[in-house]
């Protein structure tokens, strides 16, 4: 039976490219910022991380275990999986073309929108979930469940409160009417694929964090601070805490606006953890 890690502790790295250096990056449970200038290799090492966590969860690789010159440590150590999701930032264009064809919404044309795409089914199953929680809270017959019943959608009005406060500049709201992720802006409808890259980006990020439902997970993003305002760069790892305490955030970036909120701990330079 597989036990589910709360965060990751370590991961090691052996020769990051052929003949160079060694990685050994220790990792806080809450937060962790790899930083550096271009070229260093900050999205060469969080690539490398992302392959080892995938082996872990397919049953290919045990933690602890060096394969392909990954060696990832779990807490607690007798863990054997982990909960984890990767946001990609950059609003590429989709060039699968395999994939477009079988994609029934002609309005996904980029990453980011595929990103979207995939998140909508998993909103709408984490809006069943607390559904069936609440029902089953407010059928119990206890006056405590009744009051905890309140307390299980807090966290999507959080978020919807969130994507309010941040587009309220282009006087943009999200529709709190459909099950559907989508917004409002007067008497218009807009789907997400209508947002800004900014816009679209900072709704995959906190939309991901949501439909984890405050469950212990690793979210892992290579310079999130891609098309993101500076504002929004601030208050970026903030807004994911709030939303789910429980996440551990592992991500790089070569910008100081995404540490001004009172990250700067949580900092560690590529030569730092690099033999």
């Amino acid at each position: 039976m597989k036990k589910r890690a709360d965060y990751i502790q370590s991961i090691e790295i052996k020769a990051l490219w052929e003949g160079g250096r060694h990685i050994k990056w220790q990792l806080q449970p809450d937060v962790n910022i790899l930083s550096g200038i271009n070229g260093v290799g900050k999205s060469t090492i969080i690539n490398h991380s992302i392959r080892g966590l995938n082996l872990i969860d397919t049953g290919e690789l045990k933690p602890g275990e060096v394969t392909k010159g990954v060696s990832i440590s779990l807490f607690p150590e007798d863990a054997t999986s982990i909960k984890f999701d990767v946001i990609r930032s950059f609003d590429r264009p989709l060039l699968h073309g395999d994939l477009l064809e079988k994609l029934a919404d002609s309005r996904v044309k980029t990453e980011l929108d595929w990103q979207v795409y995939r998140l909508q089914k998993r909103y709408l199953d984490y809006q069943v979930n607390i559904g069936n929680k609440i029902i089953e809270l407010l059928t119990s017959g206890d006056a405590d469940d009744q009051m905890k019943a309140a307390e299980v959608s807090a966290p999507k009005k959080m978020f919807q409160d969130m994507m309010d406060d941040l587009l309220q500049d282009t006087h943009k709201k999200i529709d709190r009417k459909s099950n559907e992720i989508q917004f409002v802006q007067g008497d218009t409808t807009l789907t997400p694929y209508q947002l800004s890259s900014g816009e679209k980006q900072m709704l995959v990020i906190l939309l991901t964090v949501l439909v984890e439902d405050g469950e212990k997970y690793a979210l892992i993003m290579d310079e999130p601070e891609i098309s993101l305002h500076i504002d929004w760069q601030q208050k970026l790892i903030s807004l994911i805490r709030q939303l789910n305490p429980n996440a551990q955030i592992i991500l790089s970036t070569h910008s100081p606006a995404l540490v001004m909120d009172g990250w700067m701990g949580n900092v560690t330079e590529v030569e730092e953890i690099s033999e």
